[in-house]
């Protein structure tokens, strides 16, 4: 069975060689032992299932909490020629009658539901005479009362697995410590045995953290490192959310807000604007992200501190699922520590001391001064490989001799005790600094021993200071007001029986950035390619990476494939996608060796197959300069569609491209029709050119509420430029 799981992979995944441990868990239950799986976000869990479901006679049950998850995923298994279906609370009855009935035929190899979902009475009657053989659990880290994410409905899986007495069961997670794990296996009764865990390591992430200064300010600079890249920026309230986008917008950033106090259709649209490659950024509450498949996130800018460190690892797992490098920045600052234990204080007691371990471990994280994966990763209980990763802020600063700080921190601590143990640190900052401040004066302290003292210091490096005044433990700090007080060991430093070494903060532009990838591949052709992938996403409605990810394209513009063959051999192409996507991505690539004179770079493959492109006795350029002179000539869309074996689709997008670049097309040679469409329906497309643009269509078909088909407003978008 494992040869034919291999076959799938190659097949219809467009993958040569499994990852590490899915060929091990795929066997596991393939040979029905229930399985707990731990692998970090972007390790390849899904496919530890949806293999399985295409060898297994029965339905494969996918539970998960992540209604975006199971979209998303449904989308891409069709566009691997995968039957697979959703049932959730968002379906419209139509669609919802249209999933069951997938089920109920046998058509549907999988079938996505929230937990809630699966265990109301009508959904467990649908699957009663259905056999299942697979039940999976992802997310099972919600199972544990231990988890950051619990969910009661989670535990009551365990007795639902009754039901489907001959079922597998795998149990997938991306973040458990042992104590999770362990009380996973005791809810669902697996042995320990047949649990796999990988490496929480995510080596192409490069994570970095800085005190927050100027949040505004940094994020513009951070942002700027990523033009046209796509990216996700966490806020923890929503009303901080809806400023940033509103400001970035402003600034010109292609941005979106998300989070739950948008209207659903709104929230929904963002997102799948996001999914779809036609905004850039996304501001976001925790809301968003979790289940979101999309490869290509080059970036995760945590704005506000997370709860605990299973967040801060769920939220950065966002970025580079493509396997390529990203960047993860958090901006960190004491107050919102402050926030955070507030929002802990509104809880159970029991759950408060959960959550205050938690957010703890997270502090220190910040906090530390060695490699960032150390405390990272033995938090999930997995032994650092190496001291320093080389993909850190802490490793890539450069490594110098702690300095003597010993006479600010007693100056910080005396500060501290003259004005009565009671305020935080930035009142304490004011005295040291001298400042004028209404409070200052008004409370006497500007006639304290310590007022004027520290302007030797910047606020900023006051600020670290007082940092590292907690971390060494001299300062303790009242979790509900912020007030600072010295602890006994702040006693021997203030009557110079010890010493303090550490280091003020050095504010850098770009701290821990290791420069611009070296690129192997042709970044002309590259883009060329992203436009063909956006365009056929497009008119399938489909995720521009549900074609291709970034990394297949990459490979196109290194190899130069021009036969299905060669194609066949880079990362992501199986059989279906060539079948489906091939001809477009294979003639793109051949016109740009023609054009430049450059030749197949894969060795193993075969020769390029002949042209079938119409002759010409012309020297050809850029294709959609060509197709434009045909046209002008008077050749229709049709006729051209078929002489160079295209969609119309395809060919109104090389004229729009060639219309856009400057050249001129004759209004006298005929553009399809579009009797279907409604004057108030063109009339309203129209407007939305008008208030819109016509640079993306994607934008537009969710202005028009999905109502006008991608190939009409190809059309109407040509026929609106030219005025007919």
């Amino acid at each position: 069975m494992i040869q034919q799981a291999e076959e799938i992979l190659k097949n219809i995944f467009g993958y040569r060689t499994f990852r590490p441990l899915q060929r091990e868990i795929i066997a596991n239950l393939l040979h029905r032992r229930d399985t707990l799986v731990v692998m970090p976000t972007g390790g390849g869990k899904s496919l530890c299932y949806q293999i399985p479901a295409q060898i297994f006679t029965g339905l494969t049950l996918v539970v998960s909490p992540l209604i975006s998850l199971m979209k998303d995923q449904v989308e891409q298994l069709r566009a691997f020629g995968v039957e697979a279906a959703v049932l959730n609370s968002t379906l419209a009855a139509e669609e919802y009658r249209r999933n069951t009935a997938l089920v109920t035929s046998g058509e549907a190899r999988l079938l996505y539901l929230a937990p809630e979902t699966l265990l109301m009475p009508r959904t467990l009657e649908l699957l009663a005479g259905i056999r299942v053989d697979c039940l999976t659990i992802d997310e099972a880290h919600c199972i544990s009362e231990w988890g950051h994410d619990f969910r009661p409905e989670y535990r009551q899986l365990a007795a639902v697995r009754t039901r489907f007495p001959q079922a597998v069961c795998a149990a997938l997670t991306a973040t458990a410590t042992p104590r999770v794990q362990e009380d996973i296996r005791a809810c669902l009764r697996f042995e320990a045995s047949n649990t796999f865990i990988d490496s929480f390591d995510r080596k192409n992430l490069f994570l970095q953290i800085v005190p927050k200064s100027d949040p505004f300010r940094q994020t513009r600079h951070f942002l700027k490192r990523f033009p046209d890249q796509s990216g996700i920026v966490y806020c923890t309230a929503r009303r901080q959310v809806d400023e940033l986008a509103e400001r970035l917008a402003a600034a010109g950033y292609s941005v979106r807000p998300y989070h739950a106090g948008l209207a659903d259709e709104e929230r929904r649209c963002n997102q799948e604007l996001f999914i779809r490659d036609d905004i850039q950024i996304m501001v976001a509450t925790i809301a968003f992200g979790m289940g979101i498949n999309k490869p290509n996130i080059r970036f995760v800018l945590h704005h506000d501190l997370p709860m605990n460190i299973e967040s801060y690892y769920q939220q950065i797992g966002r970025a580079g699922r493509d396997g390529l490098p990203a960047h993860c920045l958090l901006l960190f600052s004491y107050g919102d520590i402050r926030k955070i234990r507030f929002f802990i204080g509104q809880k159970a007691e029991p759950e408060q001391r959960v959550a205050d371990i938690h957010l703890n471990a997270l502090i220190g994280f910040a906090e530390t001064e060695e490699c960032r994966r150390g405390p990272l990763l033995r938090y999930f209980g997995e032994k650092p490989a190496a001291a320093a990763c080389g993909a850190c802020d802490n490793c890539t600063n450069g490594k110098k001799a702690p300095d003597d700080i010993t006479i600010p921190v007693q100056k910080f601590l005396s500060c501290v005790r003259r004005t009565g143990e009671r305020f935080g640190a930035g009142h304490v900052i004011d005295v040291l600094r001298g400042s004028q401040g209404q409070r200052v004066v008004q409370l006497g302290h500007d006639r304290l021993s310590t007022y004027g003292i520290g302007t030797e210091l910047s606020k900023k490096e006051w600020f670290f200071l007082s940092r590292v005044c907690l971390q060494k433990g001299l300062l303790a700090q009242d979790p509900e007001h912020g007030g600072l007080r010295l602890t006994p060991e702040a006693w021997e430093v203030m009557r110079g029986r010890q010493n303090v070494a550490g280091r003020l903060w050095e504010e850098r532009e770009d701290p821990g950035s290791r420069g611009p990838e070296r690129r192997d591949f042709d970044e002309e052709l590259f883009g060329e390619l992203r436009i063909l992938r956006k365009e056929l996403a497009d008119a399938l409605e489909i995720p521009p990476y549900a074609v291709f990810p970034d990394r297949t394209l990459m490979e196109m513009a290194a190899y130069l494939p021009q036969t299905e063959e060669g194609l066949l051999h880079l990362h992501g192409v199986g059989r279906v996608k060539l079948d489906r996507f091939g001809r477009d991505f294979l003639d793109t690539i051949r016109e740009f060796c023609a054009l430049h004179g450059t030749g197949q770079a894969v060795a193993t493959a075969p020769a390029p197959a002949p042209d079938k492109r119409p002759a010409s006795g012309r020297a050809r350029g850029p294709r959609h300069l060509e197709i434009a002179v045909r046209f002008n000539e008077g050749t229709s869309v049709a006729r051209l569609a078929e002489e160079y074996q295209v969609k119309e689709t395809t060919i109104l997008a090389h004229l729009h491209k060639a219309l856009v670049q400057g050249f001129p097309l004759d209004k006298q040679t005929p553009l399809p029709e579009l009797p279907h469409l409604s004057e108030t329906q063109r009339t309203a497309v129209k407007e939305a050119f008008q208030r819109l643009g016509t640079e993306r269509l994607g934008p537009l078909f969710a202005a028009l509420n999905r109502e006008i088909a991608y190939d009409d407003l190809h059309l109407l978008r040509l026929r609106y430029l030219l005025g007919v």
